[in-house]
């Protein structure tokens, strides 16, 4: 991946970068970025001279057809995770352990707290669970980090990337080995997951929405169905109005014509009384 498209990226992109000397050299450590773009993954691991493995939604794996093969050969082949995003607890235990065994061997492991890509570009608050409970159970440093302009080279959706220079400033190692042992303490990870979103947010100066992304998403959903839904009533509506407008002018013309004749036979009654009299 670093030859085949990272040299690529760097030269096509020129990504800038702070705090590169904050990645260890050797050793584990957990980096927790933000999550602008589908391209995020790939600029961070372009800059780094050390290997990053991140876990990735499971849909890359087993999408169907020639692209879905590319995509899960691609994946795999520069050692993504693949983890099940339908809520259950044993997929998440399963992205938990991944995380676990990746530091153990002393590598770098990345996540994005947020739990998926923001909608907006805004920061949206991180999800407890995943980040702290594997910081906590390996007593890794957490690395906070920023992706700068991502979401402008690829908004979601968009297929063709947009020349342009994005950033990446990396933080200060975060050190929670004084919560040692408290892995299943919902505050704690509550605590843990804030103080990273609050470092990614004082590096990335984005806003601060504090709700869930996901969240965001389905309410971003309901509301482009009720507006298509209001769209079509309103369409609906238009159409109705315009059938009953139609409808209007036919009976207008046909009460005008039944007056029309009305008056015409009226008029030959007449003329016809008026031979009869006529001596």
């Amino acid at each position: 991946m670093k030859v085949t498209i990272g040299g690529p990226l760097k030269l096509a992109f020129r990504p800038w970068v702070e705090g590169l000397e904050n990645v260890p050299a050797e050793g584990p450590a957990i980096l927790a970025s933000n999550h602008l773009s589908f391209s995020d993954s790939f600029f961070l691991p372009a800059v780094l001279d050390r290997k990053v493995t991140f876990i990735a939604k499971a849909e890359y794996f087993t999408t169907p057809g020639v692209k879905g093969r590319l995509t899960a050969a691609f994946f795999k082949g520069v050692g993504q995770l693949p983890v099940d995003r339908s809520g259950t607890r044993g997929a998440g235990e399963a992205a938990i352990r991944s995380g676990i065994e990746v530091l153990e061997r002393g590598e770098l492991f990345g996540i994005y707290p947020e739990g998926t890509r923001s909608p907006d570009g805004r920061l949206y608050r991180g999800k407890p669970g995943g980040l702290a409970r594997v910081a906590l159970a390996t007593g890794a440093p957490v690395i906070p980090v920023a992706m700068i302009d991502t979401e402008k080279i690829q908004p979601p959706g968009k297929i063709l990337p947009k020349l342009m220079r994005p950033g990446i400033r990396i933080g200060k190692p975060l050190d929670f080995r004084r919560y040692e042992g408290m892995d299943h303490d919902r505050f704690v990870l509550r605590a843990v997951t804030d103080e990273v979103i609050y470092e990614i947010m004082k590096l990335s100066g984005q806003e601060y929405v504090d709700i869930y992304a996901t969240a965001m998403k389905r309410q971003l959903a309901e509301e482009a169905k009720a507006e298509k839904e209001a769209e079509k009533a309103e369409r609906e509506a238009g159409r109705e109005a315009e059938r009953a407008a139609k409808a209007a002018l036919a009976r207008e013309e046909r009460e005008h014509a039944e007056k029309l004749r009305a008056a015409m036979e009226r008029a030959e009654r007449d003329r016809a009384e008026q031979r009869r009299s006529d001596p």
